[in-house]
């Protein structure tokens, strides 16, 4: 994804007095100020500059730009924001907007970066390329249509631009018009077939098409063009295109069954040094995915038939030992598919009477409507690894991917974890290895040719009080009530597209286990998931209004959405 940068005039560097450094000092200017300097010796030169307290205003403005250019070549955006920030304070300029904002976006702090970018197009003429980089700004708050506007105005500036109609493609797959993305990604590509960008992004569309053998020959010919030419714009985040080159080829293997060249793949995206958002999403998706082929017991066929695992009709008893709880089956491309765990007969913690039948109730109604559900009651941490791990191993090859979670959550350092029924915390212990991290199940499921929908009824309350504050003295772990919001995928990663995670509460709030057989949220949800031609979230805002009514306003029902398009779990 190409951020593109509005160019200053070089400074001109003033005579220097004191004749015995004057040559070295003369050599100063040049090197803070030529785009293709080294990044090292553009922030040394840049710093030199200013330590020598020479410019004032305007001149020393220009200085700190351009070594906030050197720290964007090495991707440290923190202190590409604090030069320019310095720099707009002593001369406020379109191109030291567009900089920063350009940092904002690649840390993923997109309302920031559109706040700059609108400030740059105030300063100055329209601009093709900072409408370009508003377009992806808005493309990162998952804002199409708005992108899409951008684009435009970026392509009437400039027909030529290859990246404002491959940017413009990708927000079209994202509303689901996958025709018009390949028009638009297609242009990009005979504008310039050199760019590795637009064939990664056209490897994403075959992928969602379906033809696999197109997706792997354009992943591999980006991924032969970023190794020839790595791309020397300065705003494009160091080893970003490489990465999101060998990750959407390992993807296009691993639906294929290709699992051998899937793990050199996913291997080969964990090597390379990541600095911005987007790559740090991609690696942590790489990780979660060579682990899963790497722990295999089996290679899983390419068309294995998939049988759906019936519920059982009487309570499971908490399970003691390795999970025997079957494996979910193969699917075929475009099956949609479900895991649902409700974990209740707790042996060291409270227990809960409801979440067993919660699962159960919320099984039968995707089952109804079509969904291969997986489906695992009390589960022990070695039981609930197993069916998680199973689930997204299979889940590649699905188009809708859902997970439902009913039973005791806690977050820990601002990190949300899942409780199997034998948890048992001693103070000393590093409780978190005894927990299934949800950032681990998000992040194997993060792929944007996929509909994705996790459903937490999970903070009942922090089952943990004690634990954490025997343990964490020591460990500097903090736990607080309920869960926390999905903010990240780990430092600076964001919640990947195609993604809805729902909440049976607010972040940080306790939700009600119930009265009667089902928790609150969970007696809605089943009530309404299989409504006919509900679109996801009007279903999900019906299941809001039930709750709040049904506990007095005690409870609120939260969800966050990076879904592409509307979403129907059961046919109109």
């Amino acid at each position: 994804m190409r951020r593109l940068l509005v160019a200053l005039c070089l400074l001109i560097v003033a005579p220097w007095s004191g004749p015995a450094f004057a040559q070295a000092r003369n050599q100063l200017g040049p090197l803070c100020t030529t785009e293709t300097t080294p990044a090292d010796q553009m922030v040394d030169a840049c710093t030199k500059i200013i330590a020598l307290k020479v410019f004032r205003a305007e001149e020393l403005a220009t200085v700190y730009f351009w070594r906030a250019v050197g720290w964007n070549k090495k991707g440290d955006y923190a202190k590409v924001i604090t030069d320019a920030t310095e720099a707009i304070r002593l001369q406020p300029s379109q191109a030291v907007y567009n900089l920063r904002g350009s940092a904002y976006y690649d840390k993923g702090e997109y309302e920031i970066a559109i706040a700059d970018f609108d400030d740059a197009l105030k300063l100055g003429p329209p601009s093709g390329i900072i409408f370009h980089n508003r377009g992806n700004a808005w493309r990162g708050k998952h804002d199409y249509a708005k992108a899409i506007a951008d684009y435009d105005m970026s392509i009437k500036a400039d027909p030529k631009s290859a990246f404002s109609f491959q940017n413009r493609g990708i927000s079209k797959e994202a509303l689901g018009d996958l025709d018009g993305a390949l028009a638009d990604i297609n242009q990009a590509i005979r504008l310039d077939p050199t760019l590795p960008q637009p064939l990664i992004n056209r490897t994403a569309i075959w992928r969602a098409k379906g033809d696999l053998d197109r997706a792997i020959a354009d992943g591999s010919e980006a991924i032969r063009l970023a190794k020839e030419r790595p791309p020397v714009n300065i705003m494009t985040p160091p080893n970003s295109v490489l990465i999101s080159g060998y990750i959407h080829r390992a993807l296009a293997y691993e639906v294929k069954g290709d699992y051998a060249h899937a793990k050199d793949d996913y291997k080969a995206t964990l090597a390379i040094v990541a600095s911005d958002a987007g790559s740090k999403a991609n690696q942590a998706t790489a990780k979660v995915r060579l682990s899963l082929l790497t722990d295999a017991s089996a290679p899983i066929p390419r068309d294995a038939p998939s049988p759906t695992t019936q519920p059982t009709s009487t309570p499971a008893p908490q399970q003691a030992g390795p999970a025997p709880t079957p494996s979910p089956a193969p699917v075929a491309p475009g099956k949609r598919m479900a895991l649902v765990i409700g974990n209740g007969a707790y042996a060291h913690v409270k227990a809960l009477p409801n979440p067993p039948n919660d699962a159960r109730a919320i099984a039968k109604s995707l089952r109804d409507i079509g969904f291969t559900v997986s489906e695992g009651i009390d589960l022990d941490r070695a039981a609930m690894q197993k069916v998680t791990r199973d689930f997204l191993r299979v889940a590649a090859r699905a188009q809708v991917a859902m997970v439902y979670y009913a039973g005791h959550g806690v977050q820990v350092d601002g990190r949300n974890y899942l409780i199997p029924v034998d948890v048992a915390l001693k103070p000393g212990a590093n409780m978190t290895e005894a927990m299934i991290e949800t950032d681990t199940i998000m992040a194997g499921l993060d792929d944007q040719v996929r509909t994705n929908i996790l459903i937490f009824d999970a903070c009942r309350n922090n089952p943990m009080a004690q634990q954490v504050a025997s343990v964490g003295g020591n460990r500097g772990i903090e736990g607080a009530s309920g869960l926390a919001a999905p903010t990240s995928l780990g430092t600076g990663v964001t919640l990947g597209a195609g993604t809805l995670i729902a909440y049976a509460t607010a972040p940080g709030q306790v939700a009600l286990d119930g009265e009667g057989a089902n928790s609150p949220f969970s007696a809605a949800l089943s009530r309404h998931i299989g409504t006919p031609g509900l679109e996801v979230q009007q279903m999900l805002t019906r299941v809001r209004a039930e709750v709040v009514s049904t506990t007095k306003n005690k409870q609120v029902p939260w969800s966050n959405s990076s879904l592409l398009g509307e979403v129907y779990l059961a046919a109109k």
